[in-house]
């Protein structure tokens, strides 16, 4: 079991077809394009059509389809599903188990996980270990989020950060023995301390989520920096080695940060929130695509995810497509 590593096969993604561009939040709040650029990078994002409801479920489907064919693996030798959200269909089934019935993967075990922005790390790592345990061989990890309903759409210091989208790897054994393909380290940490600086509460009247942004900015360059640190390390790599950084797409300014913090070019680091917005476990699968699919990510890259969500939770992962 010591040589067999966990490797993405492929990724697919699916956003909402409606489109709300810094136009919209200009007609319905005291703000501007050019604030929510400047401060965000943030230019759209996709949302759930009302009148057209999707759910995490749904979105997770449609994002797993297009990976699985891409993989050219059927729903049938799909050992698990492993979904990270904080906007599940229901508290139970769990939105892992919805997905297993439509997908029709007859064989396979499936739950969620709640890790917040840095749940599709969570998955991934959590994936890896039963892949590398030897517990199961093929892996669903998804991110899938519909956020847009979670929001206060008064409240200018939120509402206009998210966005709704999901993203799918297909993650498998791989014993080959190969030191130039799969998961090398993952790393995770957490601090429940700094749970009330970004939330979603369950219960009561005020089920919205609610952030105080300059706090969170601060611990998250510091976090993320730290996380992506050590997951180089733990896979015998200088940061300087890794040739992309595909971090979640919170805010371009954290994310420049953390890039300056670690010197690394901003050429080597994926970014498309200035379309896709905040879209919270499913940004990094979301970006990966991107990336991959323009040719820039290819057979060999050494790519690091990192995210950082509610909780606090952290996680970093170094991996050679």
């Amino acid at each position: 079991m010591g040589d067999i590593k966990a490797k993405i096969l492929s990724v697919g993604t699916y956003v909402p077809e409606k489109v709300l561009t810094n136009a919209y939040f200009e007609s319905i709040l005291d703000t501007s394009d050019e604030w929510i650029t400047t401060r965000t990078g943030i230019r759209e994002r996709r949302v759930v059509d009302a009148d057209n409801p999707v759910t995490a479920a749904d979105m997770g489907c449609r994002a797993a389809r297009v990976a699985l064919e891409r993989a050219g693996v059927a729903a049938k030798s799909v050992d698990g599903i492993i979904v990270a959200t904080f906007t599940p269909d229901n508290f139970f089934p769990s939105t892992a188990c919805r997905m297993q019935a439509d997908l029709g993967c007859t064989g396979a075990f499936a739950f969620d996980i709640s890790a917040a922005c840095a749940g599709f790390v969570y998955a991934l790592t959590v994936a890896n270990n039963m892949i590398v345990s030897g517990q199961a061989k093929t892996i669903l990890v998804v991110g899938s989020e519909v956020i847009s309903k979670t929001l206060d759409w008064n409240d200018r210091g939120t509402c206009i950060l998210f966005g709704d989208g999901a993203g799918v790897v297909v993650l498998q054994a791989d014993g080959s023995g190969r030191r130039d393909k799969g998961i090398l380290s993952c790393y995770l940490s957490s601090d429940g301390t700094m749970g009330d600086l970004l939330k979603l509460p369950s219960w009561g009247d005020e089920r919205f989520l609610s952030m105080k942004g300059n706090e969170v900015f601060k611990h998250a360059v510091r976090m993320m920096s730290d996380a992506s640190a050590r997951a180089a390390g733990q896979a015998g790599f200088k940061i300087e080695d890794i040739d992309f950084l595909i971090p979640h797409q919170a805010n371009i300014r954290i994310i420049q940060s953390i890039a300056n913090t670690l010197s690394v070019p901003m050429e080597k680091v994926v970014t498309n929130l200035d379309r896709y917005g905040n879209t919270s476990s499913a940004s990094i699968p979301l970006a990966l695509e991107e990336a991959w699919g323009d040719g820039r990510v290819k057979d060999g890259s050494k790519v690091l995810f990192v995210g950082l969500g509610g909780g606090f939770t952290v996680g970093s992962v170094v991996c050679i497509i």
